[in-house]
């Protein structure tokens, strides 16, 4: 489980799109995994059962904020790069635009990219794990990806 947590915090910052908001669900998760690991099987993937945790806690997260009435805060402006050089940093901005577009994507087009894109998985765990039909994981992927593509294209960024 300590071997994920690089994945699931990766997998965090999209879904809550804050750092401070991102360590807090890979908290809850892993207390939630902890809770339950008479749930998990042997055989399953651990990463995808804890990525399907993770969503399943995101999920009850945004309908308690939405229920409180609060809103997200904007994601602090620039970013502490402390990295040396200028390839460094021109990689990071382009990180940072990458994630900014992602981020702009609706919820189910930006899960399916994080998992499939970023973190790795197949179309098939991706899609159970988000619990959807495979030509609806499909479909999502293509938009997002097709999406993040144009904006930054249109930002004059190599794709």
């Amino acid at each position: 489980m300590v071997e994920l947590l690089p994945r699931l915090r990766r997998f965090a910052r999209v879904l809550a799109r804050t750092p401070a908001d991102a360590d807090d669900l890979v908290q809850l998760t892993v207390e939630r995994a902890l809770a339950r690991t008479q749930q998990w099987t042997v055989g399953t993937r651990l990463d995808s059962w804890m990525f399907r945790i993770m969503k399943n806690a995101w999920i009850d997260e945004t309908r308690a904020r939405r229920r409180r009435d609060l809103v997200f805060a904007p994601e602090e402006a620039g970013e502490h790069v402390g990295d040396e050089g200028a390839a460094r940093v021109e990689r990071r901005l382009e990180a940072v635009e990458v994630e900014r577009e992602l981020a702009r994507l609706p919820e189910d087009q930006r899960m399916a990219v994080a998992l499939v894109l970023i973190e790795g998985l197949s179309y098939r765990e991706a899609a159970d794990v988000l619990e959807v039909p495979m030509g609806t994981l499909t479909s999502r992927l293509v938009r997002g990806r097709n999406q993040v593509l144009a904006r930054l294209a249109e930002a004059g960024r190599p794709v």
